[in-house]
């Protein structure tokens, strides 16, 4: 029993260590993953060294973003620069309505669900995430914030992608 619980202890040890150098990595500018080639109806991932323009979005606790808004180019890669000036959680979430509206129902079911994709910025409160995506396809699309009662509240903007 009691080597079981030394081999226990050795083993979780271990995970603080681990936890650090991916950290570490991370700030040393280790190779980022690769560009997802996914295409979403809204578009698909875009290469930062392609962005062609930067928009600043602002996230409130009023339930809002700022713009609330946007207008890109069919083809334009867009680096977004989302910050979160509130007091709480809140996330920038690319999509068309329906897709914002479903995943918004789900949140509620399941609050704590993680995400990773590379049109979603989950924003601590006083901090600033990025992406960067490519507008392939025109149409009327939203951004929102997903979180449990944010998107209900108003918290959706307008994104037109005209034609070229």
């Amino acid at each position: 029993m009691k080597l079981h619980i030394a081999a226990f202890i050795a083993a979780t040890a271990a995970i603080p260590a681990a936890l650090a150098h991916e950290a570490h990595q991370k700030a040393a500018g280790a190779k980022p993953a690769a560009i997802s080639a996914e295409e979403k109806a809204f578009g698909r991932q875009g290469d930062p060294k392609r962005a062609t323009r930067t928009i600043h979005v602002d996230m409130s606790d009023a339930m809002r973003f700022s713009p609330a808004s946007l207008s890109v180019t069919q083809g334009e890669t867009v680096r977004f620069v989302v910050k979160n000036s509130g007091k709480v959680m809140h996330e920038f979430v690319l999509g068309t309505l329906a897709e914002l509206k479903e995943h918004a129902a789900l949140m509620k079911k399941f609050p704590n669900m993680e995400h990773d994709e590379p049109y979603m910025a989950h924003v601590a409160p006083g901090k600033t995430e990025t992406i960067v995506w490519q507008f392939s396809k025109a149409g009327d699309f939203h951004y929102g914030c997903l979180l449990p009662g944010h998107f209900e509240a108003g918290m959706v903007g307008t994104l037109k992608v005209n034609r070229r």
